[in-house]
């Protein structure tokens, strides 16, 4: 007792450099028994500030949680850790956002095919692109040879001028940027007694 309270003493009067000094000769001269006391007394003190949450979780739930990301995202979630992208590259991710869009694969993949609806998207995203830029292309080289006539409200200058507007007012491609108001995040709660048609025509 006296030991302690005359370390107690010396601890009051150490600067801050000195104690962590201290300390770190009595961590390095510590067993492991005795670390792990040391990291048990620490957490209670000192809660975690920032954690893992897909190690701590579940991985049913952590699925759950990336299951409500845009595909811009989860790519930018491969790129966090080797854990997130083996998580976030899996098909049960990717197979919805490709079937809500209508873009099926043609073949089975096998077991042991990996990310096979992940690169299936990108490849459908790629082949959209080279198709948007092809009929720009078009319409560039159209307006080029055959001048828009504004003056007049007929013609084929007014039709080529009202189609460039309906293409430049139409909706952005779906890997451009997530929607405002997602609706594939409404999920039906299975504890709630009413149908989802039920809740629909209430709201």
């Amino acid at each position: 007792k006296e030991r302690r309270s005359l370390l107690a003493k010396w601890f009051d009067r150490w600067s801050d450099t000195q104690r962590k000094t201290v300390l770190q000769d009595l961590v390095q001269s510590s067993s492991v028994e005795q670390l792990r006391f040391l990291s048990l007394s620490v957490s209670t003190h000192l809660p975690v500030q920032s954690a893992d949450f897909s190690r701590v979780l579940p991985r049913v739930l952590s699925l759950y949680i990336f299951s409500f990301l845009d595909p811009r995202s989860l790519c930018r979630c491969a790129q966090v850790s080797w854990s997130w992208r083996n998580m976030v590259e899996l098909d049960h991710l990717w197979m919805p956002k490709c079937l809500k869009l209508g873009w099926c694969i043609s073949f089975c993949p096998s077991p042991f095919e990996q990310s096979v609806w992940k690169r299936h998207y990108i490849q459908t995203v790629q082949e959209m692109r080279l198709n948007m830029m092809k009929v720009r292309k078009k319409h560039i080289n159209t307006y080029q040879l055959e001048p828009l006539n504004l003056s007049s409200g007929s013609g084929s200058g007014s039709g080529l001028k009202k189609e460039f507007r309906e293409r430049q007012t139409a909706a952005p491609p779906p890997w451009r940027n997530s929607d405002k108001h997602p609706k594939d995040i409404i999920r039906y709660n299975y504890l709630n007694n009413l149908d989802p048609m039920e809740e629909a025509l209430r709201a």
